[in-house]
């Protein structure tokens, strides 16, 4: 019964729009009708007539069969489907357009929430506060701008005015909002002389719903914060303060909040049902903004776990997942979110993004198309798509897709980028190199300034010649091969970021620990990450842990279970954290003696652990090495031979069997910053050389950056039987 009459509540909800615009009461809304219907729903956006005139051909495309006579237009039941399908807000439309849930009361606006499930007016004191609250804000805020603006002498009647967005006008220090915020205390105090302690809660809720509907965020939150106070187990107030604290941009706040509505919702989820699977999104959205994706997508789950049609959750979930590199499940969350919505535009250019990740490009093509045709100006879209062109060779129309791009967003500096390598695909090379002057002008950046001169310069023509030539000037001097895979592990440590963490910031983590602890979720080991790499924007946040999960967890985590092992995670990860070779073997070795449970040695651990972690080692760094069982080829009697902390180190640094390979990385750690302003430049690629520079000692003396001189590349001018560097 209870959904029959939400069901009924709703139809009608659509009817009084529907009635509202009819004006011809022909049963259709024809496009000059669904014209005004878009406008006067988004009173705070100036359209364009070309947009409306979009949007209503999108309209009438996407619902044709609701459309049975053209000339009366869209059905009422094609405009309840719109709603059914995410196309609009119908409380927020509601509130908009000044429509009362109850009609036949009084013609005093009221907010369209106020009879809506768990958010309802019970007392009839709380609608009079409301009708209070109204009659304040026409009567000081509005009033007062329009005796500053008296652009419109008509404004004062107009319908609009009820959704007008007064945060603009807001501001505590002017006269008018200082009287207002004298009466809106005024209304308060009267809210908290209510006989019962449930009317001050509902009272104080309706003042903060509709501060909230008109933007005055700061206000609303006082109201909710009151609410709270009243009833700590309701999840509703910590709710909407978390959605105003999130307009205000204070996102960490919004997340304690959300944090608190979920917990409190969880205790009675049978009350909450309806408003769980919303804090579950908007806390993943939170969490999202920081950078947390994985936490993020365990919230969007829950979300789509109690609602399986909430397709907005589904689609922040495939996005999430995509974020951290599960391309797999991210595909089935997208699938399932374009299935609930077909024209849900956002979700097929992520399907797209995803497809294009797993190398599927016939389908990724179809889905970033979709997103296109369904919202010709979808920037996100447009940009994916020139990606999948350049990788299929079609250079020309990549370029037509950055140009579109930039056309939109003149700044998007990557757009730029990217279209000058289109270019350079296409043989424009000086159209290239204007498009990456654009991208650098627009960034500084010193890549791109490098790139620019290789543009100016070309490169050298050059051969590759047998690793056996390449001699070590002195006793420094590291073979191409341990070079090459030094160069492999220094690219992990950029991705990760870990190379801007101090190695000690760990081994204080383990003493944080409890024992029982040893086992983490990877939702918990992000948020760990998240303290210690506090400096990164989340962007570059979610970059680095997607680098992390591919490199390392993937390998401590091959059942899938979603748990890791703390120690093996820090003893792996120490390594590539900042800090002297000393401190971070001793980092390595404390978190393998931490996670020992089946021994208590003082100072040592089990020499089948450090085995154990050698080969993780060299199944993460090293791509040739395979993950195999962990534990082969090791009797039950080596298990219980324990090794000391020098013996470990002799263990760690077998360049065929451990992490030999620290010095070498470490060396390239020191070379940027040594050489980050050299102007020397390498005699192969041309490029700046920022890194280790190696130089030819015999006749030819020409020099190589670590690039080239791992692979083995000297200029074709120079060729010998043997080279020496140094």
């Amino acid at each position: 019964m209870a959904s029959s009459s939400s069901s009924s509540t709703r139809i009608e909800k659509v009817r009084r729009i529907f009635d509202r615009f009819d004006s011809n009461n022909d049963g259709g809304l024809d496009r000059s009708e669904m014209a005004e219907l878009v406008v006067a729903v988004n009173p705070s956006v100036p359209f364009t007539p070309d947009q409306i005139s979009s949007i209503v051909d999108e309209v009438f495309r996407s619902y044709s069969d609701f459309v049975s006579d053209p000339h009366a237009g869209l059905s009422l039941p094609g405009l309840l489907r719109t709603y059914d399908d995410g196309a609009g807000d119908l409380d927020r439309d509601l509130a908009a357009l000044n429509l009362s849930d109850f009609p036949n009361s009084s013609s005093t606006a009221s907010p369209s929430w106020i009879s809506s499930t768990n958010q309802g007016i019970i007392h009839e004191s709380t609608r009079k506060t409301i009708h209070d609250l109204e009659s304040l804000i026409r009567t000081r805020l509005i009033a007062s701008n329009r005796s500053r603006n008296p652009r419109n002498p008509n404004e004062w009647s107009s319908e609009s005015a009820w959704s007008a967005d007064l945060s603009a006008i807001y501001t505590s220090k002017s006269s008018d909002c200082k009287t207002f915020l004298k009466a809106l205390n005024e209304i308060r105090a009267h809210v908290d002389l209510s006989p019962t302690t449930d009317e001050a809660f509902n009272g104080h809720m309706a003042i903060g719903r509709t501060l909230y509907d008109h933007k005055l965020f700061s206000e609303s939150i006082h109201s909710f914060t009151r609410s709270s106070d009243l009833r700590p187990s309701d999840a509703r107030p910590h709710f909407h303060k978390g959605n105003a604290l999130w307009s205000l941009g204070r996102t960490s706040e919004a997340r304690q909040s959300y944090s608190i509505a979920l917990e409190a919702s969880e205790a009675d989820a049978l009350q909450w049902s309806s408003l769980l699977p919303q804090i579950h999104v908007n806390l993943g959205i939170a969490m999202e903004s920081d950078g947390l994706l994985i936490n993020a997508a365990e919230h969007y789950r829950e979300a789509a776990i109690l609602c399986p049609t909430h397709y907005r959750a589904l689609k922040h979930l495939g996005s999430a997942l995509f974020g951290v590199g599960d391309y797999r499940s991210a595909e089935k969350a997208l699938e399932a979110a374009v299935s609930l919505s077909l024209n849900f535009a956002d979700a097929h250019c992520d399907l797209g993004s995803v497809l294009h990740a797993m190398g599927d490009n016939d389908r990724a093509f179809a889905a970033l198309q979709r997103a296109i045709d369904l919202n010709p100006d979808h920037l996100d879209a447009l940009y994916n798509l020139g990606g999948l062109f350049i990788d299929a060779g079609r250079y020309q129309r990549a370029v037509e897709m950055y140009g579109r791009v930039i056309s939109l967003r003149p700044d998007h500096w990557r757009a730029h980028l990217n279209r000058a390598a289109a270019l350079l695909g296409a043989g424009e090379a000086e159209e290239a190199k204007k498009a990456l002057n654009e991208a650098f002008k627009l960034t500084k950046r010193l890549e791109l300034y490098d790139a620019i001169s290789h543009f100016k310069n070309g490169g050298a023509e050059f051969i590759v010649v047998d690793a056996a030539k390449f001699l070590p000037g002195n006793g420094k001097t590291m073979s191409p091969e341990h070079l090459s895979d030094a160069l492999r592990i220094r690219n992990v440590q950029k991705m990760a970021k870990l190379g801007r963490c101090s190695v000690m910031v760990w081994k204080d983590e383990i003493g944080k620990q409890s024992l029982h602890e040893r086992k983490l979720r990877k939702s918990e080991l992000e948020i760990i990450l998240r303290k210690h790499l506090c400096f990164l924007q989340p962007e570059c946040f979610q970059s680095a842990v997607k680098a992390v999960d591919e490199k390392v967890l993937v390998a401590l985590d091959v059942t899938g279970s979603g748990k890791v092992d703390l120690g093996m995670f820090i003893a792996i990860v120490a390594p590539i954290c900042a800090g002297s070779a000393e401190k971070r073997k001793r980092a390595a070795f404390d978190a393998l003696r931490w996670r020992s449970t089946k021994y208590e040695y003082q100072g040592e651990i089990a020499k089948v652990d450090a085995a154990v972690y050698l080969r993780y080692m060299r199944a993460i760094y090293y791509p040739s090495q395979m993950l195999t069982d962990m534990m082969e080829g090791y009797e039950e009697e080596h298990e219980k031979m324990m090794i000391s902390f020098h013996e470990f180190v002799d263990m760690f640094d077998d360049i065929d069997y451990g992490f030999g390979i620290l010095n070498a990385l470490m060396k390239l750690e020191d070379a940027e910053i040594v050489y980050n302003k050299s102007k020397q430049c390498c005699s192969v690629c041309k490029y700046r050389i920022t890194g280790l520079m190696f130089r030819e000692t015999t006749s030819s003396k020409f020099r190589l950056c670590s690039s080239c001189y791992s692979e083995c590349k000297v200029p074709k001018a120079y060729q010998k039987e043997e080279y020496k560097f140094k």
